[in-house]
């Protein structure tokens, strides 16, 4: 939770600091983006492999929080846009080692009869974080009278406090089953053995991701519109406001419902949050499209996931997901550099009409394809 406080908080004021602050283009602004949330997708692929083949999760969780503990102090020191690049792609990545061990780690700690509770405290947690850190950047920026620089300096406090509570309170567990085990290591020589069904899910899950490219891009809407610079993080906490709220629900409705006919309504919703911010000339059109983004969000995290389960071979579902993880950061490099691009060439709009007709092509995708269900 204090993590997701420091980083969200950063989060929330970085796109406004770069643009107004240091100057950047948005070319520029979608590059980095791009590279950073990339590199912590890619990046999952190896470091679940790896605390598997070794048997040591903690270590690895460790490492990754304190390696984007560290890249914090760097956002309001940085005077250059190289030095705000190298700290974000740092940052994502520490995310990227510390996301898969961890989640491992709760299975290993966790209680059998107790691991779906513990994983849905996690996810609270994670919710908590992410709300109460953009607002502790609205509070400290009317604090310190929007002095972007001086309210970067409060995410390194939690930053530090996520570290330091993870090496005093957490202990790995020693068991037989963490032991190393070849068998466990990612692969890719038997790609060749996935069915076409996976790979058009693979597919759908990069123009999925062309849809939704950097959630930064909402930031610098509100912003564009006029929404007042204190209170631009504002539009972090609707979204995961709408986010919490309905993510439970979801999961409850995802028991009942085939993932694809709730990818399908996500999408769907996805395209309204779109258009609406698209349109929006008012920062309570804002505030509405990021409503809807965060519905969606609700709906789809995690289905594309259930897909590729169903559609690979148990024996090979290890690497299925490293091979989505990974084509899924690239897209997602991808979504945002096109987004920036965009933005830079013919406004606004364009960046999220283009994100529209993304969602819809998903859509068509989803509708279209009948795979067959593997055990």
């Amino acid at each position: 939770m204090f993590m997701d406080i420091s980083s969200e908080l950063v989060h929330s004021l970085l796109p406004i600091f770069m643009v107004t602050v240091l100057g950047t283009s948005m070319v520029t602004f979608g590059i980095i983006e791009g590279f950073a949330e990339g590199a912590a997708a890619i990046t999952k692929v190896f470091s679940g492999a790896i605390s598997d083949y070794c048997g040591k999760r903690k270590f690895l969780a460790v490492a990754g929080y304190t390696l984007s503990a560290l890249t914090k102090p760097i956002f309001p020191l940085a005077t250059t846009i190289g030095w705000v690049f190298g700290a974000r792609f740092v940052d994502r990545i520490g995310k990227g080692i510390r996301g898969a061990p961890r989640d491992a780690l709760v299975a290993d700690i966790a209680p059998i009869q107790l691991r779906g509770a513990a994983y849905g405290l996690r996810q609270s947690l994670d919710s908590v974080g992410a709300f109460m850190g953009p607002l502790m950047a609205v509070i400290f920026m009317i604090w310190f009278i929007n002095d972007i620089r001086a309210v970067l300096w409060v995410a390194v406090i939690p930053a530090f406090i996520a570290v330091f509570l993870l090496i005093i309170a957490v202990r790995e567990p020693k068991s037989a089953e963490s032991a190393a085990d070849p068998q466990n290591r990612l692969t890719f020589t038997d790609t060749k053995s996935l069915p076409m069904g996976y790979w058009l899910i693979v597919v759908l899950g990069a123009v999925f991701t062309l849809a939704r490219f950097s959630e930064a891009f909402l930031i610098l809407r509100a912003q564009d519109v006029g929404l007042p610079i204190g209170y631009v993080p504002m539009i972090m906490i609707v979204m995961n406001i709408f986010y919490s709220m309905f993510a439970y629900p979801a999961g409850a409705v995802a028991d009942r419902l085939s993932a694809r006919a709730l990818l399908v309504f996500g999408l769907a919703i996805l395209f309204i949050a779109d258009v609406a911010l698209a349109i929006a000339v008012s920062p309570l059109a804002t505030f509405a499209g990021a409503a809807f983004w965060g519905l969606h969000m609700a709906f789809t995290q995690g289905l594309l996931s259930k897909l590729v389960a169903d559609t690979a071979p148990s024996d090979l579902r290890g690497t299925a997901f490293g091979v989505f993880n990974l084509v899924s950061g690239l897209a997602l490099f991808l979504a945002s550099f096109i987004a920036g691009s965009l933005w830079t060439a013919f406004g606004a709009p364009a960046t999220f009409f283009t994100g529209a007709s993304f969602a819809i092509l998903a859509a068509m995708g989803l509708l279209l394809y009948r795979p067959k269900t593997r055990s």
